[in-house]
């Protein structure tokens, strides 16, 4: 599936890549609504149409993942009521074997999320990626997201990556073509984000639904040292 002898560097998504996109999908879609309507005179479906019709104008902006943005926008503690469901964070099950191998192999491993710094605090607060990866990086650093070109220049002149020996991971089609555009030569979509939902059909790209498949190729070929 993948050159591992190729890649030397591994750029991973957050939500639905290494975490299970359930949290998020609830959160956005049953929890925020709801407390939304018990908050203001809206019905639970009034709020519901209203924040879908919104998410769909925002997609792929900023403002879409900026929890300070929701916050004025609703007038609400978005990160207080993200931790009233926090207890559904959570890494996929195949993860920490895969960092695992991946920091084993000398690769550089580096988490690229368009999630607010305060979401990604949260998520790393409740699970182990700080263990396995050093460099963690929100896009909201750089003011834009990874459906922009712009970004990924931002993103390789900061860490100084070879588009060529990179591999991208995530579950976002668009952003992968994203990543593609720009150059980014070794491409990975995941097929199951969210463990409630079925696995998706994915034709663009090499996909994966259980990183365990990967193990023996990482680990029979660890990162070239020039």
């Amino acid at each position: 599936m993948l050159n591992w002898d190729q890649i030397d560097t591994v750029l991973l998504d957050m939500d639905g890549t290494l975490l299970d996109l359930h949290f998020d999908n609830h959160f956005w879609l049953e929890h925020l609504p709801q407390r939304w309507a018990e908050l203001t005179d809206r019905s639970p479906e009034q709020a519901k149409a209203e924040l879908l019709a919104e998410y769909a104008k925002l997609s792929g902006k900023l403002e879409w993942y900026c929890l300070d943005y929701w916050g004025k926008r609703l007038q609400l503690p978005i990160t207080e009521l993200k931790r009233e469901v926090m207890n559904k964070i959570r890494m996929r099950d195949d993860v920490p074997a895969f960092l695992s191998a991946l920091k084993d192999s000398g690769r550089h491993i580096v988490l690229v999320t368009n999630a607010h710094p305060d979401s990604l605090s949260l998520k790393i607060e409740r699970t182990d990626l700080a263990k396995y990866i050093e460099q963690l990086i929100s896009t909201h650093e750089f003011g834009v997201t990874k459906e922009s070109w712009a970004l990924w220049q931002k993103l390789q002149d900061r860490l100084g990556f070879d588009p060529e020996r990179t591999l991208f991971v995530d579950d976002s089609l668009p952003i992968l073509q994203a990543a593609e555009e720009f150059g980014i030569r070794h491409l990975l979509a995941v097929a199951n984000p969210d463990s409630q939902q079925a696995l998706r059909t994915i034709e663009q790209y090499p996909a994966i639904s259980d990183y365990h498949q990967l193990l023996a190729a990482i680990a029979a070929t660890p990162r070239h040292q020039a």
